[in-house]
């Protein structure tokens, strides 16, 4: 589950508790097989039949929602099973935890900020692995030490008489775009609809970049003289789109103290070695860790031309370096 989604949840479950509609908090917490989620993702149902999130492709949400009754009804968790091989179209065995959502007001802010500040938090449900039942099961939050119950009615069970299932819940990827062209604008605006946290870095003051780059957190006019990259964590990615041999040098500079997982550099692998020889030439101690980290022509080699479909290339690459998937890179093509 990406925090972002654990956001929106926690957002609808705000406003559905402003509005006194009860919601429960669906959990795929088991999994024999695969299914079209991993499991850990989540959902919120309010009882009014309005949801935030899903477990699947949209195959058994109503279903759930008919499971849910009864826990509005009685606020007692309840563990159901689906077959995935005939209900859902995949391979896997589902166990999903059902259980009534309450946080106290200052858990939730406390939660929220986590997911803000970008720090890591462990999720860990409780439940049985039976085809239906009802009983004390439930979900626990531990940041920072502090164990926080969105049930209220459940109790921490024995240790040996559950299943448990251990969850982290991690930074959503941080997307520091360097530049301000047409390029850089659609790669903001699809970056921003996966959920990523977009910071868009301009060396030229312009009045319009806030109002182009619809999405980002954050639009800042840093020359690479002046820029400081403290805010990068492992889950940063860079993507230099100066369209400007020496301003890409000089941010690379300023990115060599602290790189990110993955610098990606438009334009070809001759301009990849140029680049790379010049800054052996300023920083002939550089850790060659900086230079495995830049990837350059940006993106999968997908026949990629139009700016959109540049932009779908480069988020395909960074979220298989982000996940530890490898890439694959270009050898002869030009993007830029």
């Amino acid at each position: 589950m990406k925090s972002f989604e654990l956001k929106n949840i926690l957002n609808f479950y705000q406003d559905s508790e402003n509005k006194g509609i009860k919601t429960v908090l669906v959990s795929l917490v088991g999994l024999d097989g695969s299914s079209y989620r991993k499991q850990g993702v989540r959902m919120v149902i309010a009882q009014d039949g309005t949801m935030m999130g899903a477990i699947s492709g949209g195959c058994v949400e109503k279903q759930l929602y008919r499971s849910a009754l009864s826990v509005f009804d009685k606020n007692i968790s309840k563990v159901i099973s689906y077959d995935g091989r005939y209900k859902l179209g995949c391979e896997g065995f589902l166990y999903i935890l059902i259980e009534p959502f309450h946080l106290d007001k200052n858990d939730c802010l406390l939660i929220l900020n986590t997911i803000e500040k970008r720090e890591s938090f462990e999720i860990v449900s409780f439940y049985r692995k039976m085809d239906e039942i009802e009983g004390n099961f439930g979900s626990l939050f531990y940041i920072k030490g502090i164990e926080i119950s969105i049930n209220q009615y459940f109790v921490l069970p024995e240790e040996n008489y559950f299943e448990k299932f251990n969850q982290t819940i991690n930074p959503d990827i941080q997307l520091v775009i360097i530049g301000s062209e047409h390029d850089a604008i659609k790669l903001c605006r699809a970056a921003s609809f996966l959920g990523w946290n977009v910071i868009v870095i301009t060396s030229s003051k312009n009045p319009e970049n806030r109002i182009n780059f619809l999405g980002a957190k954050a639009v800042k006019f840093e020359p690479p003289e002046t820029i400081n990259f403290n805010f990068i964590d492992s889950y940063t990615s860079v993507v230099l789109m100066t369209h400007s041999f020496s301003q890409d040098f000089q941010y690379l500079l300023k990115l060599a103290p602290a790189p990110p997982k993955y610098i990606g550099i438009l334009g070809s692998t001759k301009r990849k070695m140029q680049l790379e020889n010049q800054i052996l030439d300023f920083l002939p101690n550089a850790e060659l860790s900086f230079l495995d980290c830049i990837y350059s022509p940006a993106g999968l080699p997908i026949g990629a031309e139009t700016p959109e479909e540049i932009a779908v290339s480069i988020i395909a690459e960074i979220t298989s370096i982000m996940s530890n998937k490898g890439s694959v890179t270009l050898d002869t093509s030009f993007v830029g």
